[in-house]
């Protein structure tokens, strides 16, 4: 099945439930003749025959047309205000997958753009912009009453509702191409800045501030270009539009009146025409007038579409048994998105259930790449990842992920306190959470934190030292006894008593018959490894055992080799 069959099955119910609220404002619509019909009446009956009587029944008409007229636009109201709460629903989460899925798989900056499209269709849903492009094709039914008034009146009012209608069309050509290139330049300056502000340390130490502010007015600065001179046209045929609704109500009252002294019209129908007038452009008026946010809505349905079609949805598979941990990696290579180089290269060994695992070579030598290919986080271009047979790559993340610890070279933990990134932001057991935590060392640690492990770490855990980032990382990896554990460069804040509690943690898993993954610099985190893999430029220098692989490595450069 197509991977966009969430947003089609989507759109396919919200077009029904539009189709529903469109039949709510024909209704609407209808009831907007109240107004002018009573006015009709009442010059044209009660002044005449001075019948209070006739005035009070074609009143009491009037107040429940418009009381119906009220609960059908808080009906139809409502409707979208539930709609568009559906819809986030129904795409919030597949949405936000998806970003995660193109920051990985396909080596896009990481935004959740997707997830600001849809609050900007649900903004679009539930404010005031969809009502007048609801209302405009009902426009007809009031030029059709004006032409039952007066043959005159009608043509003067489809003129009038034609110029206004080539002006949104003008609109729209003279504004669509901006807008979406401000768009696009504005959502870069955001991202600029959201990385700056994740990198604030450095920018404020090195004195970068300056040059990170001029960098983001030059790029906000164009955006904002852009968006006045789209503001301008937009603006400019605005006031065009509403000059010449004013013309058109000033011309349909003067026309009623002169229709009036030739006897053929009354004055009633005279005011009527001149209401009916309003009401009929008054949806064309407002649409040219909201035409920015409907263009918005327009671009953000776009690239909301665009990514749920270009990113697969990830299928939940059927669930797989608990893995011994043999790791086999066939002909492995890999290639980033917009790269012609090869950061793996045709990378072939196996690693036997509860082996430890070195991986060295030099720095750029593609140890993280291959790390994240080993743990599932990217896709081979060429060749398979294997965890007791199993592709790692078609193993669905929620079920493999259970069987697999993984500590990355640049730690990230999350929003929320320390026993939640422990339990990999589950509510998780809290005996298997102080037990990971004890397993790996940092239990006495946390116990010291102003409110042990339901300390609140901050976004990115900002409260935490950096050694203790990597120490509660590393507790996570730990956490529900995985089968494979791939640390990548496990030891890069830790101090002297940091370092110690990891080499235990490590002799430790080795001893419970965990297959180990440890890119390591230092030679003393080798001390035990089972196995030594060599990677330089991708490819696979050396692979064997520490006692095969270390004294090549070390007489090659002895030599210069």
């Amino acid at each position: 099945m197509p991977s966009n069959d969430t947003l089609k099955i989507t759109v396919s119910a919200c077009r029904r439930a539009i189709a529903g609220v469109a039949i709510i404002s024909l209704f609407i619509n209808v009831l907007m003749l109240t107004a002018p019909l009573y006015m009709m009446q009442v010059f044209d009956r009660v002044l005449s025959s001075r019948s209070t009587e006739t005035l009070l029944f074609i009143s009491l008409i009037a107040v429940a047309a418009l009381l119906t007229h009220g609960l059908l636009e808080f009906v139809r109201s409502m409707a979208f205000i539930r709609v568009a709460g559906w819809i986030e629903r129904q795409l919030g989460a597949e949405i936000l997958s998806r970003s995660v899925s193109a920051a990985l798989q396909h080596g896009r900056d990481p935004s959740v753009q997707g997830l600001r499209d849809i609050s900007v269709l649900r903004g679009f849903l539930t404010g005031s912009a969809i009502f007048p492009i609801l209302d405009a094709p009902w426009t007809p039914i009031f030029l059709a009453v004006i032409f039952l008034l007066h043959p005159w009146l009608g043509i003067l009012a489809v003129v009038g509702a034609v110029i206004l209608f080539v002006l949104a069309l003008s609109n729209e050509f003279a504004s669509r191409s901006l807008l979406r290139d401000a768009e696009g330049v504005s959502m870069q300056a955001v991202r600029r800045a959201e990385s700056a502000v994740r990198n604030a340390d450095v920018i404020e130490a090195m004195g970068m501030l300056p040059n990170i502010v001029r960098r983001w007015r030059d790029e906000s600065g164009a955006a904002l270009q852009l968006q006045t001179r789209a503001s301008t046209r937009s603006g400019a045929i605005t006031a065009a539009s509403k000059f010449l609704r004013l013309i058109l109500q000033i011309s349909v009252l003067g026309l009623g009146a002169y229709l009036v002294i030739l006897n053929e019209l009354g004055p009633g129908s005279m005011i009527a025409a001149s209401i009916l007038m309003a009401r009929a452009l008054a949806p064309v008026e407002m649409a040219i007038g909201s035409w920015r946010t409907a263009v918005g809505a327009r671009e953000a349905y776009a690239r909301v579409r665009r990514l749920m079609e270009e990113i697969p949805s990830k299928k939940a598979g059927t669930e797989l048994p608990r893995p011994k941990g043999l790791i086999t990696a066939e002909n492995v290579a890999f290639v980033y998105p917009g790269s012609d180089k090869p950061v793996i290269r045709n990378v072939s060994f196996i690693v036997q259930p509860g082996e430890l695992l070195g991986l060295i070579g030099p720095t750029a030598s593609g140890k993280s790449t291959l790390a994240s290919l080993l743990v599932g986080n990217l896709m081979p271009r060429a060749g398979h990842v294997r965890l007791d047979g199993m592709d790692v790559a078609q193993w669905d993340a929620s079920d493999r992920g259970q069987y697999v610890g993984y500590l990355p070279q640049d730690v990230e933990l999350f929003g929320g306190t320390v026993r939640e990134n422990i339990a990999r932001m589950a509510e998780g057991d809290t005996d298997a959470v102080i037990a990971a935590a004890t397993f790996a060392g940092v239990h006495e640690m946390i116990l010291h934190l102003p409110a042990a492990y339901e300390t609140q770490i901050g976004e990115g855990g900002a409260a935490l030292s950096g050694g203790q980032r990597q120490r509660i990382a590393l507790a996570r990896a730990v956490y529900g006894e995985p089968s494979i554990v791939v640390l990548d460069e496990p030891n890069a804040s830790l101090d002297n008593a940091g370092e110690t509690a990891l080499l235990e943690t490590i002799s430790a898993l080795k001893q419970k018959g965990t297959t180990v993954v440890l890119i390591a610099h230092r030679p003393s985190l080798l001390r035990d490894v089972d196995k030594v893999l060599i990677l330089q430029d991708g490819a696979v220098r050396s692979f064997g055992t520490p006692e095969e692989v270390i004294p090549s490595v070390t007489r090659a450069a002895a030599s210069g080799g």
